[in-house]
């Protein structure tokens, strides 16, 4: 089922109804939009096969968008699977409603973890004889059928079973009666970088020779049965990555890993990240700038003091050499950005003042940053910025 996400639109004079409770608006925000969620979601089905599925990949909160509100989304525009990576996410999942296929792409090993995960009717991702093993009794005990995926380590070398011990893993549970091989799965260890030349290419061709010598060995294994491989990089590159069904996180979000490929795809970024200037104050030339004087005016300068830092995702390695908008102006960065404030240069926007809302992720006017801004100058990866906005930052659903 699908599971409709708690809307907060404008005005919001007092949106939990309660006296004395807090506009979420108050500080620093995250907005999320699940119509842009939904579109790139029915952006990457438009590049699949009639009978090649899509699965979701949900985990981390949903990319830090929201787990609850991404599923709902991207279900709607036609993903027919979630992937997770912990146990708890996948719970959480079911307990909102969601009776689509869910599978846990990190390892379980614990009993009992397991037990839940056959509870919940949940996919667990097995490596080893050992899981088999244990999904089987675990089975035989509840009387329930355990539906399971294999992952084989072509070349990530993560999780996943050896290539050499796939084709016996899959005879091993084809021939216990109440553990249900769903799918086999890989992933790619190259696909995603932007400079995706002959080493990148020949890896990931290697990685796909090696997936289709376990598929050729393997029995035919019916309906509902699923391979795969491609993540977003591996989606958006190569069609004959595609199988039964791919993976997609980064793309749902709005983003493409492939840089080449930006502008050719039309991709909404679901999430902007927002703060409200608390102060204005004016300072001579010559004046240090927040921790370390890293930044020392140049000018009388106009600063605008903004309630947001690295306490909610905004890292201090960032300092200096990132933007915000206001009404699509480009407004500098100066100084260490610390706990919980960082300052901004206003001295080219006169109409900035306190309360003015400035947006640090997302578009404004014509203008917008993204998280491919932040890694260039960061060191990051976009899904490691997407992934570090903190609890305290309130998720709005515009």
């Amino acid at each position: 089922m699908e599971v409709e996400p708690k809307t907060i639109s404008e005005p919001l004079a007092n949106p939990f109804g309660l006296e004395g409770d807090a506009d979420p608006r108050q500080r620093a925000w995250v907005e999320v939009s699940p119509n842009c969620l939904e579109r790139n979601t029915r952006i990457v089905k438009s590049l699949l096969s009639n009978d090649c599925q899509l699965m979701a990949v949900v985990k981390a909160d949903g990319y830090g968008h929201g787990a609850l509100v991404v599923a709902s989304a991207s279900i709607r525009g036609g993903a027919s699977q979630l992937g997770v990576a912990t146990l708890q996410e996948g719970i959480e999942l079911r307990k909102a409603g969601f009776e689509v296929p869910i599978l846990l792409l990190g390892s379980l090993v614990d009993v009992e973890d397991l037990r839940a995960c056959l509870h919940w009717q949940l996919m667990p991702t097995l490596s080893t004889i050992h899981e088999v093993n244990l999904c089987e009794k675990l089975a035989i005990d509840s009387g329930r059928k355990f539906s399971v995926q294999l992952k084989i380590d072509t070349g990530m070398t993560r999780l996943g079973c050896d290539l050499s011990e796939a084709p016996g893993l899959v005879k091993t549970i084809n021939s216990v009666k109440n553990v249900q091989l769903k799918g086999v799965y890989s992933h790619l260890a190259l696909a995603d970088g932007d400079l995706y030349g002959a080493l990148e290419k020949e890896v990931t061709q290697q990685q796909k020779e090696r997936f289709d010598q376990v598929l050729r060995v393997l029995p035919a294994q019916g309906d509902g049965f699923f391979r795969h491989i491609a993540n977003s990089a591996g989606t958006l590159r190569d069609k004959a990555l595609h199988y039964d069904m791919v993976r997609v996180g980064l793309a749902l979000y709005g983003y493409s890993p492939i840089k080449q490929l930006i502008e050719q795809i039309d991709f909404s970024p679901a999430l902007a990240l927002k703060a409200r200037v608390n102060l204005i104050r004016e300072v001579p030339k010559g004046v240090g700038v927040s921790y370390g004087h890293r930044f020392i005016t140049k000018r009388k300068t106009r600063l605008a003091v903004v309630g947001i830092g690295y306490a909610d995702g905004v890292v201090r390695s960032l300092s200096g050499s990132i933007f915000v908008l206001i009404n699509g102006q480009l407004l500098p960065q100066i100084g260490a950005i610390t706990m919980d404030q960082m300052v901004v240069d206003a001295t080219d926007c006169q109409d900035l003042a306190i309360g003015s809302v400035v947006t640090i992720l997302g578009k404004d006017g014509d203008q917008s940053i993204g998280p491919k801004d932040w890694s260039e100058v960061s060191g990051l990866i976009p899904w490691e910025i997407l992934c570090s906005f903190k609890h305290r930052l309130p998720r709005i659903v515009i």
